[in-house]
């Protein structure tokens, strides 16, 4: 085929207009396109939850439609492979919890992707605790006596779980290994029924996610022991932190961070950093969060790797220390 120069000139302009064309299209960046938010858990858990409050504030921040996508399945590795698959250019993120990013690794070695490689991490979005709940028959009123108890009976009793992996289970592996008590696993489907199990009696105590436990304590449902961050519940504070209970040290809680598919340009991830950050100071929002027991933790792109590796080495730690393998 025969090419004219008028043809050939046009062709070397498109080549050399590229980058700049690509520049632009950061720089105008998410323009009229939605950026999609993946959250790798079914609607209406905590995760879900968090997903749809930031996308409502980094919606207005961009400004552009950010939209939430749930693609749950296998502890939330199926959502997380997905986005890791994605084209990096801003338009695909995800939503993840530490019972994902740090956690899984651990348990699903083959999970198609690397936590630090496939990813560009945002940063940091928010973190819930956990509170120690046990069953009001049981007839204790605090840590000591439930180790007591725990003691006393010898391995008899049990906590509940919504299988191995999550927060929540780490969590009850965490205390049962700081306290040097054991106490036997029992896994429900979820964590609808493992509640459930606690409430009836089928299970002494189970560690619950602060946005389920605080209505169940109120209500008197169940006796809340202690809660597992550094400092005590601001919509609990009579209920005392587990470090101060008499495990220094002690602390576990859900962590929510926004990430990207590794390569996403540097430019595009600053501009979402701070998306992030104008999205948790909006004070409509930030109470919504508080109201949930969810408190806005807003960390950067620089802190990311060391945060995700800390993590990981903790978790990683105890679920070899305690033999936890995928039930």
């Amino acid at each position: 085929m025969r090419i004219t120069r008028r043809q050939f000139g046009l062709a070397a302009a498109a080549t050399l207009g590229l980058p700049a064309a690509r520049a632009l299209a950061q720089g105008d960046y998410p323009g009229s396109r939605p950026v999609t938010l993946v959250v790798a858990w079914a609607p209406g858990g905590s995760t879900d939850f968090v997903a749809r409050v930031l996308a409502q504030g980094m919606s207005a921040a961009l400004p552009g439609n950010v939209v939430v996508d749930n693609r749950p399945g296998a502890s939330g590795t199926i959502g997380h492979a997905s986005v890791a698959r994605a084209r990096p250019d801003g338009y695909t993120l995800l939503l993840g919890v530490n019972s994902t990013y740090a956690m899984a690794r651990h348990l699903f070695p083959q999970r198609g992707y690397d936590d630090e490689k496939s990813f560009a991490g945002i940063g940091r979005v928010a973190t819930t605790p956990i509170f120690l709940c046990v069953n009001n028959g049981l007839g204790v009123q605090d840590i000591a006596g439930f180790v007591a108890r725990a003691k006393k009976e010898g391995g008899k009793l049990s906590y509940a779980s919504s299988g191995a992996g999550s927060s929540a289970h780490l969590a009850t592996e965490l205390f049962l290994r700081s306290a040097d008590i054991e106490v036997q696993n029992v896994t429900y489907r979820g964590g609808a029924p493992a509640v459930q199990a606690l409430i009836s009696g089928e299970v002494q105590m189970a560690f619950v996610d602060a946005v389920t436990a605080l209505p169940l304590i109120a209500a008197k449902q169940v006796t809340a022991l202690g809660v597992s961050s550094p400092q005590r519940n601001p919509l609990a504070p009579e209920i005392p932190t587990i470090a101060e209970s008499g495990y220094p040290g002690y602390e576990c809680s859900s962590d929510f961070a926004l990430l990207a598919p590794a390569g996403t340009p540097a430019a595009i991830l600053r501009k979402l950093a701070a998306a992030k950050a104008a999205a948790l100071q909006q004070p409509e929002l930030v109470e919504k969060l508080r109201n949930g027991s969810i408190f806005p933790d807003v960390g950067t792109p620089e802190a990311w790797p060391e945060q995700i590796a800390a993590e990981s080495a903790k978790w990683g730690e105890v679920i070899r220390s305690r033999g936890i393998t995928l039930e």
